[in-house]
């Protein structure tokens, strides 16, 4: 199979994780743009060696696009770029010409902006420093209260945030339009950050009643979409440690958390089965009373029982806590023996949303894969373990800044037992692609 992908930008899991997981079926032929092509925290895309790029595939099965990349440059360039809505509206004119030609299945998302509360710029206009948090308050009660909320934001700043929302609403219902003329094969607005209210929710609302399906999440959503292309349906029982508390919300989310992987499954082409008829259990290592987040040290009961790991294939989607594994939880699965033949992967990427997308388009590449290639997906798992587990979980927090060298030696005793459990020897090296601590690129040597 022939897939072609557009990332939203160059960070590590937007562009080397799809590249590892497609591996791990020798028969998948996957085309992705020089990295260099695609933005990162400060830099737009090369939105014209993109479109360039588009134009030069050869005959592909499947296209899996970021739209943000191609309309603004990226997601968080959604957010920043200055240029007008007629200037985006004929840039994206030109990208559908250019799909009209592709004659393949054509999966898409595009992002609803996000409406983050703090005052941190890291991802936004200059003056989020200042009135971030007044922006979320004046969203929040405006989408609640039904009409503008007074704050004492300068008008100027608000009138700019709000063109901007308005334009990228507009474009969105444009993307509409092209679904409704059968363009997209899946078309996809993502929430990211949500709130129970806000101008964000308020899109949401009115993309649905127009038609539109509108999903909570957005990083892993491409990789949903990588593994909806993939021909095949898996039979998937999802298994709850916290079977009572299911009904509770993640971080960043507005459903539970039991809605949330089912929707994950049936949005990768999957479906929801027993645990006799299923072809893989998905284990959720769920919370109790509310989710967990290390980085921000807010605690959460722990996993604290033995874990006892069924005879047919699981993957296991580890939820206790956001961003970061749960160590008592992996502590137990260690006890265990990962044997290739049942183990369909492991992941605690940031949101639910970001672990339950990645982790089942994975194993549904393993499931169907028609070449199997044992070290590619074994090498996704080192990666899921050393970031989610060794470094988000534990080291990260011993960390004052994005010191590689400092890293490197206090990853060393995880790499080894990691390396134990999976019974590889792969070389690693580590790296910070955007110079900070969120995120950290494992390498192999």
């Amino acid at each position: 199979m022939r897939i072609a992908f557009v990332p939203i930008d160059n960070r590590p899991v937007c562009y080397t994780m799809p590249k590892i997981i497609s591996s791990i079926d020798g028969d998948i032929e996957f085309f992705i743009p020089n990295r260099e092509f695609l933005g990162d925290l400060r830099k737009s895309a090369d939105i014209e060696n993109l479109f360039e790029w588009l134009k030069n595939l050869p005959q592909v099965d499947a296209i899996i696009l970021s739209l943000d990349t191609l309309a603004y440059g990226g997601l968080i360039p959604s957010r920043r770029c200055p240029e007008t809505f007629d200037e985006i509206q004929q840039r994206i004119m030109n990208l559908k010409e250019i799909l009209l030609s592709k004659n393949c299945k054509i999966y898409a998302f595009s992002s609803i902006m996000r409406i983050s509360n703090n005052n941190y710029n890291d991802e936004e206009k200059e003056y989020w420093t200042d009135w971030g948090k007044k922006i979320f308050e004046y969203s929040f009660n405006t989408h609640k209260f039904g009409k503008p909320f007074k704050n004492n934001i300068p008008k100027d700043i608000l009138s700019d945030y709000l063109n901007t929302r308005n334009r990228n609403f507009e474009i969105n219902k444009i993307y509409l339009e092209w679904q409704k003329e059968g363009l997209f094969d899946k078309l996809i607005f993502s929430k990211d950050d949500c709130a129970q209210y806000g101008l964000n929710v308020q899109e949401a609302e009115i993309l649905e009643q127009m038609g539109g399906f509108t999903k909570t999440g957005a990083d892993e959503i491409p990789l949903s979409l990588l593994a909806r292309a993939i021909n095949g349906n898996i039979k998937i029982c999802p298994i709850f440690t916290e079977p009572n508390c299911k009904n509770l919300i993640s971080n960043y989310e507005d459903v539970s958390i039991e809605k949330s992987v089912l929707g994950q499954i049936e949005l990768a082409g999957c479906s929801v089965s027993d645990f006799d008829s299923a072809d893989i259990i998905l284990i959720v290592n769920n919370f109790v009373d509310h989710q967990g987040e290390i980085v921000m040290k807010i605690d959460t009961k722990s996993y604290n029982k033995q874990l006892v790991l069924p005879e047919k294939p699981y993957m296991i989607a580890d939820v206790r806590f956001a961003n970061g594994s749960d160590n008592d939880f992996v502590d137990a699965l260690f006890k265990n023996k990962l044997s290739d033949k049942n183990f369909y992967g492991y992941s605690a990427w940031n949101t639910s949303a970001n672990s339950l997308g990645s982790l089942i388009c994975a194993s549904k590449v393993k499931f169907l894969g028609k070449h199997y290639r044992e070290d590619n997906f074994k090498k996704l798992q080192v990666t899921r373990f050393l970031d989610d587990w060794a470094y988000q979980a534990n080291v990260r927090q011993t960390l004052a800044n994005p010191d590689t060298d400092v890293l490197t030696l206090k990853m060393k005793p995880y790499e080894k037992k990691v390396k134990e459990i999976l019974n590889v020897d792969f070389g690693v090296k580590y790296s910070y692609p955007w110079k900070r601590l969120f995120e950290v690129e494992i390498e192999f040597n």
